[in-house]
């Protein structure tokens, strides 16, 4: 993201319970379309999802993916399979999601829109965040977001044609070592110390933990919104908000029924009831 740029803003972080999150993986891959295709300026958008763990295709290979799965559903937790790399996340009514998407041009690369999204969240707070591999975490990896060792984001990116995009999940309120306690039990349950192929983290809940638990004080996620638009229109050399145009629907059906097939494919016992979202 430059300075001095038009920006446009897609604010779905109150939709509510049933705004699940296959929609919204969906939602970025047409958003990269239209953005890519010059058809909308840069775009960032905003979302919350209710008590969904999302897993990476690595995750869905677990030897015991259904005892782990019903671990999750013991927590109160769905799971659902995203079209983007990277291993099980944490999704509640706790954590803002950010996602910025950029036209994808040569002078972009991979390490260029990381550090953009780093460098947005480090002009949010008055402390000293780093970026690097908290080993311990889940889903690590080398844009973890962290103060004094604790992680409270993480950073991935997905690439659709002509279009970036750069999403943060934040971990706004509630407790971080919890969230990260329900993921090592479902690796725990899904792998039942087997020998994989694949390596999954070993994660030590107190690497992690919120912003409210790392500043010491109360921080929301309606704050933090508010924090993010604040800095966006600061940056704008125009801001608009809106939701999704005609063409960005349209592509939406598209990706959203890719997204139920992969669903579909690691096992329907991951995402039941898939009901339309209205934008």
């Amino acid at each position: 993201m430059n300075d001095n740029q038009p920006i446009r803003l897609i604010d779905q972080s109150d939709l509510g319970p049933g705004f699940s999150a296959i929609d919204s993986f969906a939602i970025d891959d047409a958003l990269c379309l239209s953005v890519g295709d010059n058809l909308s300026p840069f775009t960032a958008r905003l979302w919350v999802h209710h008590n969904t763990v999302v897993l990476g295709i690595p995750d869905t290979r677990i030897p015991y993916l259904n005892e782990g799965i019903q671990k999750l559903k013991e927590y109160g937790y769905q799971a659902i399979v995203r079209n983007s790399g990277g291993l099980a996340v944490v999704l509640d009514e706790g954590i803002l999601n950010l996602s910025f998407i950029y036209p994808n041009s040569k002078t972009l690369s991979i390490h260029d829109g990381y550090e953009h999204m780093v460098s947005f969240i480090r002009q949010l707070y008055n402390q000293k965040i780093d970026a690097y591999t908290i080993e311990q975490s889940y889903c690590p990896g080398d844009y973890d977001l962290s103060i004094n060792g604790q992680k409270f984001a993480g950073i991935s990116q997905r690439r659709v044609k002509n279009g970036v995009a750069v999403q943060i999940y934040l971990c706004v309120e509630g407790s971080g070592s919890q969230r990260a306690q329900m993921i090592q039990t479902f690796y725990e349950k899904g792998i039942q110390g087997e020998t994989t192929r694949f390596s999954y983290p070993h994660i030590d809940p107190s690497s992690m933990a919120s912003l409210s638990e790392l500043l010491g004080q109360s921080v929301t996620v309606g704050e933090t919104r508010r924090l993010i638009m604040q800095k966006l229109m600061e940056n704008s050399s125009e801001f608009v908000t809106g939701s999704l145009t005609p063409f960005e629907t349209e592509h939406f059906l598209s990706r959203r029924e890719k997204m139920v097939e992969r669903n579909e494919r690691a096992g329907g016992r991951l995402h039941r009831n898939l009901d339309m979202t209205e934008f």
